[in-house]
């Protein structure tokens, strides 16, 4: 390779550096506020173990807490974690370079780049453009989402308590955190108050749904509108895996789960927890109540998650689609692996095959060793450790009486699930210079 691009590759790692420090200093301020006395309801300083957990979680958009959110913190604590939510969501760098543009300061190109990887933008040119487009789609639709709120958060909670809470819904659902204020009629409790309210489960749906499926796949709709055909193979895997994703697990809590409930119930719990699973973390039923088999639906929808370039977390259902398409071309004894009329790269599939490796790696040995510790059955631990690496905030009931070695785990693992696994790799390993020379080939026999 070339010197340019060796340079590339080095100011790509650069980049992800960029990008893990600034989650960490972000963590850090938030969970240094969050010990303020001010932002307890009780005016004391809360433990930093707690803080810190809370940061970790809120930043990550995860939604696991250690304490209720409602009943815990006061309105400026609550406000710190919405704003935790907010720049954990959009990322750090993108905020970042918003206010910097906003102050009128240039923007090199270092900083492009480093943008272009915060939100796996395909170029640099045109990042400043997108950067302002992305933030003001976001608070439109944010804004949209507490107006649909308000009717009924102020009918329960009165007028200015509901539109408070209606902000924070809204931006907890479209950051896909799954951070909620219900504790206030029963502490860590999520949405489960309304989970017969068909209106508030669609709003939310919705929020959700729209904050998971990547920045660049909504310029895709800004540009080509609904041209489908038009729209970039990145966008169409994405709209495609999602819509499967979203129907085939309803389907499958429909016939499996809630067959207690009436036929239209039924059908928007099964709907509901489907669209949450995998990104946003909020609860309509008693999870503890499910079967094994549901449970076990529910954790590898976590693991799948979001989509890249979004404000979801988790493997990315690029990563899941890829993999499909890869296993799909070796039964069809293919050289490539295609679709839509297009052939993705083989760098593609090995980054996909490296991503699922670490993730259920990461998964299984944090859920093997927190059993270990807190004398927990397995199944339960996984659905824990596969919520945080997946940055959902599902919970058994199980997090807030965990020890301290095990909120460290999942905080290792909230943390690792947002930022990327490979982005820590690329950002802590030295990227390697190619050569023209390559070592002799040998076949091995798989499977």
């Amino acid at each position: 390779m070339d010197k340019r691009g060796n340079l590339l590759k080095k100011r790509s790692t650069v980049s992800f550096q960029i990008i893990i420090f600034g989650f960490l200093l972000l963590i850090l301020t938030g969970a240094l506020l969050l010990m303020l006395p001010v932002a307890s309801k009780d005016r004391t300083v809360t433990p930093f173990s707690h803080t810190v957990f809370t940061a970790v979680s809120a930043t990550c958009v995860t939604g696991l807490i250690s304490v209720d959110t409602a009943t815990h913190w006061s309105y400026f604590g609550q406000a710190i974690i919405l704003v935790l939510i907010q720049i954990g969501g959009m990322g750090v760098i993108t905020i970042g370079l918003a206010i910097m543009s906003i102050a009128g300061k240039k923007i090199g190109l270092s900083q492009r780049s480093t943008m272009q990887e915060s939100i796996s933008a395909p170029q640099v040119g045109g990042i400043i453009r997108l950067t302002g487009f992305i933030l003001r789609t976001s608070a439109v639709i944010e804004v949209c989402g507490a107006a649909l709120l308000m009717p009924v958060f102020i009918r329960d909670f009165g007028v200015g308590r509901g539109i408070w809470y209606s902000f924070f819904h809204s931006v907890s659902a479209f950051c896909n955190a799954g951070f909620d204020l219900m504790g206030v009629r029963e502490k860590f409790s999520s949405l489960t108050g309304y989970g017969d309210n068909i209106y508030v489960n669609i709003v939310i749906m919705l929020l959700i749904v729209v904050g998971g499926i990547s920045f660049m796949t909504w310029n895709d709709f800004k540009v080509n509108k609904l041209r489908f055909k038009k729209f970039s193979l990145q966008s169409k895997i994405i709209l495609i895996t999602s819509l499967i994703l979203i129907v085939v697990p309803a389907v499958l809590f429909f016939i499996f789960e809630y067959t207690d409930k009436p036929l239209g119930q039924r059908i928007i719990y099964s709907l509901f927890q489907s669209v949450t699973t995998r990104t946003a973390g909020f609860n309509t039923s008693d999870l503890s109540q499910m079967s094994d088999s549901g449970k076990l639906l529910m954790t590898m929808l976590m693991l799948i998650g979001g989509s890249p370039g979004s404000t979801a977390g988790g493997m990315k259902t690029t990563t899941v689609a890829v993999l499909f398409l890869a296993a799909i071309s070796v039964f069809r004894r293919s050289d490539d692996v295609e679709t839509f009329r297009r052939r993705i790269p083989d760098e593609a599939v090995r980054n996909a095959g490296a991503i699922l490796f670490m993730y259920f790696s990461l998964f299984l040995s944090s859920a093997a060793v927190i059993s270990i510790i807190e004398n927990l059955p397995l199944l339960t631990c996984m659905f824990e450790t596969g919520s945080a690496v997946g940055t959902v905030g599902l919970t058994l009931g199980i997090t807030p009486s965990l020890s301290l070695p095990s909120r460290i785990i999942i905080m290792v693992l909230m943390f690792l699930g947002r930022v990327g696994g490979l982005t820590l790799i690329y950002a802590a390993l030295p990227s390697r210079a190619d050569t023209e020379s390559r070592l002799p080939q040998e076949k091995i026999s798989i499977g």
